[in-house]
C-alpha cells in the first residue's frame, strides 16, 4: 500500500528528519525533507506530495500558517502537525485548519507508522472513490453510441426522457443496430445505475434452460443441479433485467414471464419459497411483436405489459451521416486494439460506404472496418481494403438469415472455427454461435 505514496518530512532539526526518514524509507514510501517552510512550499510547487509532516515551531513561518499555504498550492495533501509543545489550543486549530491529524515529541515509531499507515489507506480509499466516480460518469456519457443524424438524436432524446422512469421498455430494430447500446443507455441514465444491469439473450437457450436462467434453481432440481442458483431476476434487483430476442420465448415462458412482471415475484425451479426482486425491464427485438400477436405467436397482454414505451432504432441506411462518425470512431478502436497508429480512411472508400445499404447495419460496418485495419498495409484505409466484392457479397443475399449465415460463416472462417474468438468478434455468447452453427449447419470449408 505504501508504494508510490510521497511523505514530505519539514522540521528544522536535522536529527528528527533524518530518523523519520530512515522510518519511512523502510517501509516502502517514497520520502523527502526540508529543513523550513520556504524551502518545503518550494518543494510542494514543485511536485505534489501525499502526505506532509510538519513541525509546528520552526524559525520564520509556523507549521500552521505553512498548513493553510500547501493546502493553497495542494488542497488534497494530507498534512500532519509535529510539535514538542502540546496544548489543547494548538491541536483543535491544527485540526479546524484541516489538518488530518496532530502528534507530540519525542514520536513512538509504531504510533507514527500506524498513524501513516492509515492516512495512506485515506487517500487509497478516496482515490478508488473517485475511479468510481469518474466510471459511473463514463457510462452515462454511453460513448459507444455514435450518431448525429436526426434519426440518432431522435433516438438519444427518447433515451433520456425514459431513463428517469421505471416503465417497461421494447426495443426494436433490425440487426446489428445497436438495441443492446440502447438499453446500456437507458439504465446507465437512470436511478438504478448503481444497481446490476443483468443482460439474458433469451434467443440462446432452450425453454428450460432459461427458465432455470431466469428464475434460477435448488439444489437438485434436476439432474446435475448440484448447488443453489440464483436467477437472473434475482440478481437484478434494485437494477435492470435486459431481454434480448424476447420474440423466441415459447408460449410457456411467456406466461411465466407475464406472472413475473405483474407481481414482482418468483419461485426457484424445484423451490417453493416466493422471491420478491424489484427489477425494471428492458427487451429487444427484430421483429414485429405485434403482428406476431395477430398470428398468435405471442401473448398480448405480455405484449401490452412490455411495450409501455417503444424505442426504435433506425437501420445504418437511414443514417447515413452518421457513417463517418462510426468509421473514425472503429478506426480508433480497432487500431487501438492492434497497438496499430490511427489510420484515416481515403475519401472514395468513405464515400464507397455511404453508398452500401449495409443489411447487417453498424455490425456490417465494423466488421468491415476491422478486416480493412488487419489486412491494410498502408497509412490509411484505401477503396480496395474494404470487403466489397464476391468475398463478402451483401447484395446477393435475400434475407436477413442468408446474410447472417453468410458473416458468421466469414468469420469463423477468418478466425480458423476458433469459438472464442470468432464469438468475441460477432458480440455473442459461445452458446448462441454454438446454436447459430447448429441452425445453418455450418461447417469448416
Amino acid at each position: 500500500m505504501s508504494k508510490n505514496i510521497s511523505i514530505l518530512i519539514v522540521d528544522d532539526e536535522e536529527s528528527v528528519r533524518d530518523s523519520l526518514f530512515n522510518w519511512f524509507v523502510v517501509d516502502g514510501y517514497e520520502v523527502a525533507c526540508a529543513g523550513n517552510a520556504k524551502e518545503a512550499l518550494f518543494q510542494i510547487e514543485s511536485r505534489p506530495f501525499d502526505i506532509v509532516l510538519a513541525d509546528i515551531k520552526m524559525p520564520g513561518m509556523d507549521g500552521l500558517e505553512m498548513h493553510r499555504r500547501i493546502k493553497t498550492l495542494n488542497k488534497d495533501a494530507i498534512v500532519i502537525i509535529m510539535t514538542a509543545f502540546a496544548s489543547v489550543e494548538t491541536a483543535v486549530q491544527a485540526l479546524k485548519d484541516g489538518a488530518y491529524d496532530y502528534v507530540t515529541k519525542p514520536f513512538d515509531p509504531d504510533d507514527l507508522s500506524h498513524l501513516i499507515r492509515n492516512a495512506t489507506k485515506h487517500i487509497v480509499l478516496k482515490s478508488e472513490n473517485e475511479l468510481l466516480r469518474e466510471k459511473v460518469l463514463s457510462l452515462e456519457n454511453v460513448e459507444d453510441i455514435i450518431g448525429k443524424s436526426d434519426a440518432m438524436l431522435k433516438v438519444l432524446k427518447e433515451v433520456e426522457s425514459v431513463a428517469q422512469s421505471n416503465s417497461s421498455v421494447i426495443i426494436t430494430g433490425e440487426s446489428g443496430t445497436g438495441k443492446e447500446l440502447i438499453a446500456r443507455a437507458i439504465h446507465f441514465n437512470s436511478p438504478r445505475k448503481y444497481f446490476p444491469l443483468v443482460s439474458v439473450h433469451c434467443g440462446a437457450l432452450t425453454e428450460s434452460l432459461l427458465e432455470s436462467e431466469l428464475f434460477g434453481h435448488e439444489k437438485g432440481a434436476f439432474t446435475g443441479a448440484m448447488f443453489n442458483r440464483k436467477g437472473r431476476f434475482e440478481m437484478a434487483d434494485g437494477g435492470t433485467i435486459f431481454l434480448d430476442e424476447i420474440a423466441t420465448i415459447s408460449s410457456k415462458m411467456q406466461i411465466e414471464l407475464l406472472r413475473v412482471l405483474e407481481s414482482k415475484s418468483f419461485v426457484r425451479v424445484g423451490g417453493n419459497k416466493e422471491i420478491k426482486s424489484d427489477f425494471r425491464v428492458i427487451c429487444a427485438t427484430n421483429k414485429d411483436l405485434k403482428k406476431m400477436v395477430e398470428h398468435g405467436t405471442f401473448r398480448e397482454d405480455l405484449y401490452y405489459r412490455l411495450n409501455v414505451v417503444n424505442i426504435h432504432v433506425p437501420p445504418l441506411r437511414e443514417r447515413i451521416d452518421d457513417i463517418p462518425l462510426l468509421v473514425n470512431h472503429f478506426i480508433k478502436k480497432y487500431c487501438s486494439d492492434m497497438s496499430k497508429d490511427v489510420l484515416t480512411i481515403e475519401p472514395a472508400a468513405l464515400k464507397r460506404l455511404e453508398s452500401l445499404e449495409f443489411p447487417g447495419n453498424v455490425r456490417e460496418l465494423e466488421n468491415m472496418i476491422e478486416r480493412a485495419i488487419v489486412i491494410g498495409n498502408n497509412k490509411e484505409i484505401r477503396l480496395k481494403d474494404l470487403p466489397l466484392g464476391s468475398e463478402v457479397s451483401y447484395t446477393s443475399v435475400e434475407s436477413l438469415n442468408d446474410l447472417e449465415k453468410k458473416h458468421i460463416q466469414q468469420i469463423l472462417a477468418k478466425y480458423d472455427w476458433n469459438i472464442s474468438r470468432s464469438s468475441k468478434a460477432l458480440q455473442i455468447d459461445r452458446v448462441t454461435l454454438y446454436n447459430k452453427i447448429r441452425k445453418y449447419n455450418l461447417k469448416p470449408e
